[in-house]
């Protein structure tokens, strides 16, 4: 399991604006066997569905019609018919993902793909609805629960986004129920 340190977005700070206490996260473990990458290198415009903070604001894959929060957890997979999920738990053990889409503390799984009409453009995301996220351990996890035909390995993109600092890792997926998670206490 790699230790990874916080990789820093652009943005200044880690408050949301009305919220009473920074969100920043510490003790960040990145998926076993895989390395967390830069997680904003500006290279223009935002570009949709491909779980990186491309304009370096703070924010993954926004202006596409998809979630954004103070937390927000999106993993893409471009046009594999391959179905990954992406699961959430909170500090309290709730556990966000296809089958329990939404958590009393504000967590939400808004899309499930490759179903829901995704079009070739397969992302998962789960965004936190407030200003302030439950404190203590996350745990992020992505599986390949089929592959539904696609060539092995599937590849992906995990992106995090906790406060105003992004987190990102390219993922593979070498067989059925491959798992990889990323931890971090807020």
């Amino acid at each position: 399991v790699l230790l990874m340190a916080a990789l820093p977005a652009c943005l200044p700070s880690t408050k949301a604006p009305g919220a009473s206490r920074p969100v920043v996260a510490s003790r960040v473990v990145g998926p076993s066997g895989e390395a967390l990458v830069a997680a904003c290198t500006p290279s223009g415009p935002e570009l949709c569905f491909n779980a990186i903070d491309d304009n370096c604001n703070g924010v993954l894959d926004e202006g596409c019609g998809i979630g954004t929060g103070v937390l927000q957890f999106l993993v893409a997979w471009g046009d594999s018919p391959a179905d990954l999920d992406l699961s959430v738990t909170t500090p309290s053990g709730e556990r966000v993902h296809d089958g329990s889409r939404t958590s009393p503390s504000g967590l939400r799984l808004e899309r499930d793909c490759p179903g829901e009409g995704c079009q070739g453009q397969n992302v998962e995301n789960v965004f936190f609805e407030g200003l302030e996220p439950p404190r203590g351990r996350y745990t992020v996890e992505v599986r390949l629960g089929d592959p539904r035909g696609a060539s092995l390995p599937v590849r992906a993109r995990l992106g995090a986004r906790v406060g105003a600092r992004t987190y990102g890792a390219d993922l593979s997926f070498a067989e059925t129920d491959d798992r990889k998670t990323l931890t971090f206490d807020l």
